[in-house]
């Protein structure tokens, strides 16, 4: 089974958690950004029609982002994600971070095995993590927040 340009899209939306513009879209799915923005048409009415997603705009860049009206039960959820305690893939990744920062998310994905991305934002939301951009790689770069080296006394 072959996915459609739309379909593409919206894994890559999904996956990223990144806002991406439509040429940098036709760039990954080697397309035209005609195709895309209308892929991206496509997309956005399916979403106003069904479901709890819905596309959001700023400027050039598009995302995937949930539908305004779950915000006070994603709060609620997110709220409780951060005051818990970590779980265990949060602390490996954690400790790959503070061992080996900075380190990109793939880097983190090749130790671990596995997508990043959750663990990644949750870790962020809790201030245990940093993000910086790298001048060298261009890319973004995770490293212990002074948050988590206060904790271990460091």
């Amino acid at each position: 089974m072959s996915l459609s340009l739309a379909e593409k899209i919206e894994s890559m939306l999904f996956v990223a958690s990144q806002p991406f513009s439509a040429r940098q879209l036709a760039k990954l799915m080697k397309s035209d950004e005609d195709a895309v923005r209308g892929a991206l048409a496509e997309l956005e009415k399916k979403y106003e029609a069904e479901g709890g997603l819905s596309l959001l705009r700023r400027g050039a860049d598009v995302a995937l982002a949930t539908k305004a009206e779950a915000g006070p039960m994603i709060g609620a959820f997110l709220k409780e994600q951060v005051r818990g305690e970590l779980t265990r893939p949060q602390l490996e990744t954690l400790t790959i971070i503070a061992y080996r920062g900075p380190v990109t998310k793939a880097e983190l994905e090749l130790v671990r095995g596995v997508n990043c991305s959750l663990i990644v934002r949750n870790l962020l939301m809790r201030g245990l993590i940093e993000e910086h951009q790298d001048p060298v790689m261009h890319t973004e770069v995770y490293e212990p927040s002074f948050e988590f080296l206060r904790h271990l006394g460091v």
